[in-house]
């Protein structure tokens, strides 16, 4: 019988240190205390391999170059502070802000285990989830961030102490069937599914001679088509839109579109919707029926398809910036101890 030394240690009564299974993610913006998130990825650190061939030597010298910080990538839903949502806002107004990120897994008692630091970051991706009449599932928003760098600390004794107030984040979950759509003189009362789509920043590496972990800056904001799927029994509007906007040619400024997709509470309470989304300049390039097959019980829809040039993203029932209700703590810098 062979028996391996950490379990032999463990058999006889040893101090053994212990896996955890991280079921829970907090997080932190500047300090401010923003609530669970869904999931984390990324944010791993790499280095270039360099080779130098040159030389007397029989064999290719290898070195690294400075360290690279890879975006990280998150799942949010509506039940987060404010601030998020702010942070998300002022993105799509192009307002680029960066912000001090920390990320805390914690175990099954919501004790904190590890936390991630991510400095300077900017908010570079934010995907909204597709609306789907049929669908039952809650959806959650897509964050992808782009860090100047990333530290892994462990949580101090201080830090576990806030974390003992996890119940005062009201949870609001949002369903992809509880959304409304509406677009100037379009009849959208059959919309039944919008496909998930993604607000984009490219950013670019400031790279400085002696600067080991380089500024990364903010570039062109692109927002993206949308693909709106309906029953064809309300599609008259929009036939006669695409008639006179693509057949006829008239898809000047003043013939585009303005529209709203609201999201709303599992009660559908319209006086409180969870966020708002305003479109702007809306233009349609293409109407087209969805495939039927005979005999078929099914809905006989039409999907089209719009560009967008600017979205506002507004959170809760007025479209204010953050007012500041959420608790707030001193900005924590990154500890000069990890850096």
């Amino acid at each position: 019988m062979i028996i391996c030394a950490a379990s032999s240690t463990a058999f006889a009564g040893g101090d053994v240190q212990r896996t955890y299974v991280s079921g829970n993610f907090f997080m932190d913006l500047d300090g401010v205390k923003c609530g669970f998130i869904k999931s984390i990825a990324g944010g791993g650190i790499s280095a270039e391999v360099i080779e130098e061939p040159a030389g007397p030597s029989y064999f290719v010298k290898k070195h690294i170059g400075q360290p690279k910080y890879e975006n990280v990538y998150m799942e949010v839903g509506f039940s987060m502070t404010k601030s998020v949502y702010e942070w998300i806002r002022q993105m799509w107004s192009m307002n680029y802000q960066r912000k001090n990120c920390a990320i805390t897994a914690l175990d099954y008692t919501l004790t904190p285990k590890v936390m991630m630091q991510y400095a300077n970051c900017l908010l570079t991706e934010v995907t909204i989830p597709a609306c789907d009449g049929s669908s039952k599932e809650p959806r959650y928003m897509s964050l992808t961030i782009a860090p100047q760098y990333s530290r892994q600390v462990t949580p101090l004794a201080s830090d576990g102490k806030a974390y003992g107030e996890y119940g005062k984040f009201e949870q609001k979950i949002w369903g992809p069937a509880n959304f409304v759509l509406q677009i100037d003189g379009l009849d959208c009362t059959h919309v039944n599914k919008i496909e998930s789509f993604t607000v984009k920043c490219t950013t670019v590496t400031d790279d400085i001679g002696d600067a080991r972990d380089a500024l990364k800056t903010p570039g062109k904001l692109d927002f993206p088509n949308l693909t709106i799927s309906l029953a064809d029994v309300t599609a008259d509007t929009w036939r006669k839109w695409f008639d006179d906007f693509v057949v006829k040619g008239n898809n000047g400024e003043t013939n585009e579109k303005n529209g709203t997709l609201v999201f709303l509470p599992p009660n559908l309470d319209k006086t409180k919707p969870l966020c708002t989304i305003t479109l702007h300049n809306l233009g349609i390039f293409k109407l087209e029926r969805d495939k039927q097959q005979a005999n078929a019980d099914q809905i006989k829809r039409v999907t089209a398809e719009l560009y967008c040039e600017r979205m506002e993203f507004a959170y809760g029932p007025n479209v204010t910036a953050d007012s500041g209700d959420s608790p707030k703590e001193p900005a924590v810098a990154m500890r000069p101890a990890d850096r």
